[in-house]
């Protein structure tokens, strides 16, 4: 596998039912080809045709090519969540993004 995106529901409550939390994942020797633009491209596609009216995601801040990655396919930083992941038993501060979909883009 070079690269996916996937998704999942963001919360069970039906309120949130049209948001879904999604992951971008390109193997270390496929990075920089477009690969993982190419599998978060389709998801946002694949979501929207599904009626889903957003897609939301946390990423840790040096992950400067996921960042990039997700401006510039038009997501928007909203915030940062403080030491909201452990990762080998360090706190983590996760940067939070969100992309509108579908009408919800057009307000």
């Amino acid at each position: 596998m070079i690269a996916f995106a996937g998704a999942g529901p963001y919360r069970t409550r039906p309120c949130y039912a049209g948001i879904a939390e999604h992951s971008v994942y390109v193997e270390t020797g496929a990075r920089r080809t477009g690969a993982g633009r190419a599998a978060l491209e389709a998801l946002i596609q694949a979501y929207e045709q599904l009626g889903f009216w957003k897609l939301v995601s946390r990423i840790f801040p040096e992950n400067h090519a996921s960042l990039a990655l997700h401006d510039r396919l038009g997501f928007r930083r909203v915030g940062i969540y403080r030491r909201h992941a452990k990762l080998a038993g360090v706190s983590r501060d996760c940067v939070v993004v969100e992309r509108l979909l579908g009408p919800a883009a057009q307000d």
